[in-house]
């Protein structure tokens, strides 16, 4: 029998790092993880890419939090879900994927997940795909399970809203995402999900239809959202992706990339550093130590959390040697934009993704002109060819 081990620190770690919210109240859910009982919980997954991402890690280091309690965790793929895409946050409706494409998606999954989660043993995080209940649903099941919803209900979801606004359309089937999700829970009968705080709505859902249902009190435990300077979360929509099967070199590089104001939400949601070490990270950045110093240590600590000691390690010697003592890397880019002024060439190189990106990061101090940083609102500042364009430490461009 698996021994559910109660440990202050542990739980109040548990319930508090990198933690949003907990539904009903996390008294509720501290309470439970007291009383001795093993807790089944479960996060999901789409398959809508290959590869899984810094944010998923997210969720996943708090589910191993609760594996290493003896509580069991299922990693749920969404192999039906995923077909039709989570509408949040979208202004418009997902391209449908088949389900040959989602299965080839998922294939490196659980491979992926193999560095933070624990696949073996006694208490083995198991992997479930929700096509196997969802998939077997017939159109009586259909129109009973969305009698408990109500369309005012899914109306309230902010995406909807603005898309009314904007007299775009709403499909059908994404008002049904929600109600798939739901679904989830009440076939696996479990005690609880983690997800990331986008997805409140959604397991909120489930929430409600456990109670309607089997009478049933799940609690919801939402993440904090790992966001760049933009507020957009680190995530394969947005083209910032930090993958799980990045080479540790390029998962350091990125990291070093990364706005200051990350660092140290960075540390609490992607490295399994003490918190009391982050209370003196963030003492000493206010004490005036070189943010990017400190940034070189996250960037070891996340590379160390994911791949390996090792791993981190030669990945800080090659940032160092290639870019740290070298600021320009011999071969890069090259663009001929179609206006010499540096916002123009900022998103034409693809460095950033708009023009309002561009000024954002120029206004940071974010982006150098031959090796001269630019100062703040020089958006129209002249290029000439020849000029080498930098953004942070890995994003090149020679105008020609």
């Amino acid at each position: 029998m698996i021994k559910i081990i109660i440990d202050d620190s542990k739980i109040k770690e548990l319930l508090e790092r990198g933690v949003e919210n907990i539904y009903p109240k996390k008294e509720f859910l501290g309470a439970r993880l007291n009383d001795g009982k093993q807790l089944t919980l479960y996060t999901g997954y789409d398959p809508t890419a290959p590869t899984l991402h810094i944010g998923h890690a997210i969720t996943m280091m708090k589910l191993r939090q609760f594996q290493d309690l003896g509580h069991k965790v299922i990693m749920l793929i969404g192999d039906f879900t995923g077909m039709i895409g989570d509408p949040t946050d979208k202004s418009s409706a997902r391209v449908q994927l088949t389900h040959e494409q989602v299965l080839k998606n998922c294939k490196n999954y659980q491979k992926q997940a193999g560095t933070i989660l624990n696949f073996e043993g006694e208490n083995s995080v198991e992997v479930k795909y929700n096509g196997e209940w969802l998939g077997k649903m017939n159109f009586a099941d259909i129109l009973n399970l969305t009698s408990h919803f109500t369309v005012d209900r899914l109306m309230e979801r902010d995406m909807f809203a603005k898309r009314k606004e904007e007299n775009k359309p709403i499909f059908l089937h994404e008002f049904m995402y929600p109600v798939m999700q739901a679904y989830d829970s009440v076939a696996m009968n479990v005690d609880g999900e983690v997800g990331g705080n986008d997805q409140t709505y959604n397991m909120l859902a489930g929430r409600d239809l456990m109670k309607n249902l089997k009478n049933k009190e799940k609690f919801v435990l939402t993440t904090k959202l790992l966001v760049d300077s933009a507020g957009k979360k680190m995530g394969k929509s947005e083209g910032n992706m930090i993958a799980l099967d990045d080479s540790p070199e390029d998962m350091f590089g990125k990291v070093m990339s990364w706005t200051d104001n990350m660092i140290l939400k960075g540390f609490e949601l992607c490295t399994k550093l003490p918190m009391t070490e982050i209370a003196q990270v963030e003492v000493d950045m206010k004490g005036g130590t070189n943010p990017r110093d400190i940034k070189l240590r996250l960037a070891g600590e996340i590379v160390k959390t994911f791949l390996g000691e090792s791993a981190a390690q030669k990945a800080q010697e090659y940032f160092i040697t290639t870019f740290s003592k070298k600021e320009q890397p011999d071969e890069m880019p090259e663009l001929t934009p179609s206006l010499y002024e540096l916002a123009t060439v900022l998103v034409e190189a693809n460095i950033c993704k708009s023009k309002s990106e561009a000024r954002q990061v120029i206004d940071q101090g974010g982006v150098k002109i031959n090796e001269i940083k630019v100062d703040a609102k020089d958006y129209l500042h002249i290029i000439n060819s020849g000029d080498v364009i930098q953004k942070g430490a890995r994003w090149f461009v020679k105008v020609i």
